[in-house]
Order: structure tokens, then C-alpha cells, then sequence
């Protein structure tokens, strides 16, 4: 059954197979115009306060982010699975097929989004920041144990589809090249997702008790650590919208947006993908109880 997964993801990676210029882009442009992001995902709907131009500037500001998070995050995802390939180097070469797709598919992701960023930058006002560095981020996710970063890469995998396929897909309003770069991103996800619930268990497998607790530790850590990152981009989104917006807003009305920034951040990178039915069952099988509860208690101050 194992090397049956392993090959059903080469048969898919190989029928859903995508070119950048020919499938995806093809010749076209933005349209700024329309949302980046559907109110699903934004959350901008709950600011009833900002008028539809507003808000449909702040879909794309987050649409922004959204694309430039995706593409440091495979950052560190292939240096990761790039490594554990090892262990399949002399023994299972249908996984080793199977994760080296993996690979090259992140690969032309991550070319994707640095491509579609000057084209996003090319039709908004100057200005826009984002604050994290692909190597800096990818180097201190890669100092965790295997394991926490395996429990980190399958999060942010099952909310890439949970978000297209609940959200992007069925909104028609979307600019449609926008619309379609998630599309095609979510073809290829559905694979990797899947192995990465095969390769945590297999690295759990190694591991003492007492590894597993530090491990537990280490993921509480990554997902703090995501957590600061998402408080620094929406303080810098928040400072974009109001400048190159030309927005005036009250004290309160500003501190309502950067308040539902800060939480639809993080409900779009954190708790969307550990709230997945599919990441609670991945990771109950690894762990106890009162490590679940400890998870959950870390996560508390998330969902506020």
C-alpha cells in the first residue's frame, strides 16, 4: 500500500504537469480591477466600514502577500524534502521518483511567485514591503528536528488546497490570472501533501519518547515563530494600505483593520491548516493526549 501511494502521486504529478508561460501566464496581466483574494480568505467583508474600492485594494495588498509568502516557504519545503530523499536513495525508488517531483514541482513554484510579484508591483502604487528573507526564514526552519518541520510542511500543504478549493475557486470576481496562478499551484499541492503524511510517520518512527517531546517543542516554537512574522507583515500591510490607499480612518477604525489583518493572517497561515481535519488525524497518530493538549493550549493565544 505504501509504494501504491508513492506511485499514484507519480502518475498524478505526471497527468497534472504545468508549464509557467504556456499554461499558466499566458501573456496576460492583472486585473486590478478585481479582488486578489475572495473574502473567504482576506476576511475584508467584517470591515464594514471601508468602501468597496477600499477593500477590494486591501484583497490585492493581501493577495501580495499572500503569493510572496508561498514563495519563501517552499524555500525551506525542498531543502527539506530534498534531504530526507536520502533515506530512500538505496531502497525504495518509487519514493525516491515521488520526492524528487516533489521537488522540481516546488521549485517552478517558488519561480512562479518571484515572477508574478514585479508584475503585481507594476499595477499597485509604490511602497509595499515584504519583510522576510527566503534563506534567513528557510535557515532557521531548517535548525528544528525533521520531525517538526515535517508537522510544519503538512500544515501549510492541506491549507493551500483548503483555501483554493473552499474560497478561490468558486469566486468569479477574482482577477482571473490571480484566480488561475492558485489553480495550477493546487494541482501539484495534492501530491505533496500526501507524502508528507507518509513521511512524518516514517520519521516519527526514529524517534525516542523523549525526541518526540522536543520535537512537540520545536513545532510550538516554528508555529510561534510564524506567528511573529505574520504580526510584522500585517503591521507593514496595514501601513501600506493607509499610505498608498490615501485612507483616512479614525484611531479606532485603523486599529479594527489591523486587528482583522493580523487575524486573518493568521487564520489563513496557521489555523486553517492545524484546524484541517486531516492534519488532526496525521498528528493525533503521533502523539498523546496531553501533548495534544499542549499543542492546543499554544494555540489558544492565536485564536482570539
Amino acid at each position: 500500500m505504501r509504494q501504491h501511494d508513492y506511485a499514484k502521486c507519480i502518475e498524478v504529478s505526471k497527468r497534472v504537469r504545468w508549464d509557467i508561460d504556456k499554461d499558466v501566464i499566458r501573456q496576460r496581466e492583472f486585473d486590478f480591477s478585481k479582488k486578489f483574494l475572495p473574502d473567504g480568505i482576506s476576511k475584508v467583508d467584517r470591515l464594514d466600514f471601508l468602501s468597496q474600492d477600499q477593500k477590494r485594494f486591501l484583497s490585492q495588498i493581501q493577495g501580495r502577500t499572500y503569493a510572496n509568502m508561498f514563495g519563501f516557504v517552499e524555500r525551506f519545503i525542498v531543502a527539506k524534502i530534498l534531504e530526507i530523499t536520502r533515506d530512500h536513495w538505496l531502497d525504495d525508488q518509487v519514493a525516491l521518483e515521488a520526492l524528487i517531483r516533489f521537488c522540481d514541482e516546488e521549485l517552478k513554484h517558488q519561480e512562479l511567485f518571484r515572477r508574478i510579484e514585479p508584475m503585481i508591483a507594476s499595477g499597485m502604487p509604490p511602497g509595499y514591503r515584504f519583510l522576510s528573507d527566503p534563506n534567513q526564514v528557510a535557515a532557521a526552519v531548517l535548525e528544528n528536528s525533521t520531525w517538526a518541520v515535517l508537522g510544519l510542511i503538512l500544515e501549510i500543504e492541506l491549507f493551500t488546497q483548503e483555501h483554493y478549493k473552499q474560497s478561490i475557486e468558486p469566486d468569479e470576481d477574482l482577477s482571473e490570472l490571480y484566480r488561475d496562478i492558485f489553480q495550477f499551484h493546487w494541482k501539484e499541492e495534492t501530491t505533496h501533501a500526501i507524502m508528507d503524511e507518509l513521511e512524518w510517520p516514517r520519521e516519527d518512527k526514529k524517534l525516542t519518547p523523549e525526541e518526540r517531546e522536543r520535537s512537540i517543542d520545536e513545532l510550538i516554537g516554528l508555529v510561534g515563530a510564524v506567528d511573529g512574522i505574520l504580526q510584522s507583515q500585517s503591521a507593514a500591510d496595514l501601513e501600506y494600505f493607509l499610505g498608498a490607499g490615501g485612507v483616512t480612518l479614525h484611531a479606532e477604525e485603523a486599529e479594527i483593520i489591523r486587528a482583522g489583518v493580523l487575524n486573518a493572517y493568521r487564520w489563513q497561515y496557521i489555523l486553517s491548516g492545524v484546524d484541517h481535519p486531516r492534519y488532526r488525524a496525521a498528528l493525533g497518530n503521533l502523539i498523546t493526549e496531553a501533548q495534544a493538549w499542549r499543542i492546543n493550549d499554544a494555540l489558544a493565544a492565536l485564536r482570539s
